[in-house]
């Protein structure tokens, strides 16, 4: 079963992401399946539009711990996310966790339903949003930032709203996408294309300065005592030990 099915109806592919049992976790086959769609999107003169979409009531739980992908794939996946040159729109109704923000931060536009839930769970075993840094911090406010990053509280779709993560939080969320998919469809290719350069090139600035040092610090993080004291915590759903 592909775990990323494919959709088009005028101008607009719809590519969802399939694996509701586990989440929509980034696994390396998600992710691998996930850019061959894209790419097949971005050479495709009759999209004009991509919808990122999921099964089940979680977007995207961040990465699959038992199949993880390779850091460098899914750094390339949110590049391609950003780079390509048709808009990508994120269609989210449910939770979103840790990597799954990597992919917001990616899209060039997002809309939430205010049932929507976020977190950067991260600092909660012992590791930091590192690579999906790089497509979300130019994007959020600082503050807003800060607290995310260092509480890993979850918050809803209004403060992912004020906070520049996502772009509209709305209760239908395909009544909320209707007039923006045909706004996109009456965009030119051409326009589309280099609208997207204008808009993103502090993001990709970002990737070409910082994606080694990142991936390389997030491998760091992940292999320390600390971090698998905070993985076994989260699969044991206890307490890790520096808990107090």
């Amino acid at each position: 079963m592909t775990l990323v099915a494919t959709a088009h109806e005028r101008g607009i592919t719809t590519l969802t992401m399939n694996a509701p049992a586990k989440r929509n976790a980034l696994s390396a086959r998600l992710v691998g399946e996930l850019a061959g769609a894209l790419t097949n999107c971005a050479e495709d003169p009759a999209v004009r539009a991509v919808v990122l979409s999921h099964t089940g009531t979680t977007f995207c739980a961040g990465a699959d711990l038992k199949e993880p992908p390779n850091p460098y794939t899914f750094v390339a996946l949110m590049r391609q996310i950003v780079a390509h040159p048709k808009p990508v729109v994120a269609r989210v109704t449910g939770h979103v966790r840790a990597g799954g923000l990597g992919l917001l931060g990616s899209c060039d536009i997002v809309i939430a339903s205010t049932g929507s839930d976020f977190a950067f769970t991260e600092v909660r075993i012992g590791v930091a949003p590192a690579v999906i840094s790089m497509p979300l911090l130019p994007r959020m406010a600082p503050r807003a930032a800060a607290r995310h990053y260092l509480t890993g509280e979850t918050f809803g779709a209004e403060e992912a709203l004020a906070d520049g993560l996502i772009t509209e939080a709305a209760d239908d969320v395909d009544t909320a996408l209707a007039p923006l998919l045909d706004a996109l469809r009456r965009g030119s290719p051409q326009g589309l294309a280099e609208s997207k350069k204008l808009l993103n090139a502090r993001v990709l600035e970002a990737f070409e300065q910082y994606a080694e040092d990142l991936v390389q610090r997030s491998a760091s993080l992940f292999a320390t005592a600390e971090a698998r004291e905070g993985m076994a915590a989260f699969v044991e759903r206890r307490d890790a030990a520096w808990v107090r």
